[in-house]
């Protein structure tokens, strides 16, 4: 059996086309795999059937206008919440019992390998998002994402920083407040929070891509979840609102320019800000850790829960936290670096 980091990640038997590849940019297998639906990890041009929940194909659909066909589990495959962004997944895929044929049907045999596939995940509740429990899932084989696997980026407990965000935000009620976070994860949260800090009080604005991404969520979950944003438009004449954008606008000139005209100020909000690197390539204010990834506790508390035989990192720290778990832990761990093959070379 192998695992390959090429585009995406591939899973399948050495000598052969891979049976299954996750949140590929164009490679396919006879299952593809599409975790969530940030843009680095969905396809240009999508297979003819995808693996994924209903709320990544409809969000997906509705960020880049092309739609799917999709199922939520396939023989061999079973989808489990990943707790990063709405709709996001894990997957735990059974290779060795040939559950997954080389057409993508049910094969035969059986055996004892699967392999847990977290894509992007955070075990944290966070607003209206439940975490990924580590503990529900039986895997010989891990494969994370460790993109906060360095000891330097431990993050306060969930009630304390989203406290600290709230307390902020009334803080400052006289005056418009310029928010960064991701379009599709981070802006969400951003609009909730400011909802439940100000009880509605004050006006939230969104950009047109996050509003796009909230219509998506809310058509998704069938009205389960919605958010309070309303397309920004003009930024000038404002008093106290709360303006969410996307975290690459944060330097751009009319931001910057609607800033100073209307005396607000700048918040930006990621795990990178425990650095205050990331408050000076923003221009903020203030910054925030809140974050839709593990931190390093959380990655080597979910290894220790699975308690794998293998684990196999990639993206962020990869290297780092391999090797504190084989060194401090005993994990046999390494990083999964791309167009590098793995797994039985490994043993």
């Amino acid at each position: 059996m192998t695992v390959r980091h090429r585009d995406g990640i591939h899973f399948g038997r050495e000598g052969e086309e891979p049976r299954v590849v996750a949140d590929a940019r164009s490679a396919v297998g006879a299952v593809n795999v599409v975790s969530h639906a940030h843009a680095d990890h969905t396809f240009r041009s999508t297979p003819e059937t995808v693996v994924c929940s209903a709320e990544t194909a409809a969000i997906v659909e509705a960020r880049t206008g092309t739609g799917f066909e999709f199922i939520d589990g396939s023989p061999g495959i079973e989808l489990v919440p990943a707790g990063h962004v709405v709709g996001s997944r894990a997957a735990i895929i059974d290779l060795e019992t040939d559950a997954i044929g080389t057409d993508g049907t049910a094969g035969e045999g059986s055996g004892a390998r699967r392999y847990c596939y977290t894509g992007d995940f955070s075990t944290r509740d966070r607003c209206y998002l439940e975490g990924f429990d580590p503990h529900a899932v039986d895997a010989d084989a891990l494969v994370m994402e460790t993109t906060y696997g360095h000891p330097e980026y431990r993050f306060s407990p969930q009630d304390e920083l989203e406290a600290a965000i709230g307390d902020w935000l009334r803080d400052n009620d006289d005056r418009p407040l310029f928010l960064f976070g991701y379009s599709l994860g981070r802006a969400q949260k951003l609009q909730w929070l400011a909802r439940e800090a100000t009880g509605g009080d004050r006006e939230i604005r969104v950009s047109e891509s996050i509003r796009d991404v909230n219509r998506a969520i809310e058509t998704a979950t069938a009205g389960d979840l919605s958010f309070p944003g309303e397309r920004a438009g003009s930024l000038r004449g404002l008093t106290d609102e709360i303006v969410v954008l996307p975290s690459n606008r944060s330097r751009a000139d009319r931001v910057e320019t609607a800033v100073d005209r209307e005396g607000g100020l700048k918040a930006g909000f990621s795990g990178w800000a425990v650095d205050d690197s990331f408050r000076y390539r923003g221009n903020y204010d203030v910054t925030f850790p809140l974050t839709d990834h593990c931190d390093f506790d959380e990655l080597v508390a979910t290894v220790r829960a699975i308690d794998p035989d293998v684990v196999y990192t990639h993206h962020g720290f990869d290297e780092a936290f391999a090797d504190i778990l084989a060194t401090e832990y005993g994990y046999r761990a390494r990083p999964l670096k791309r167009n590098q093959t793995a797994l039985e070379e490994f043993r």
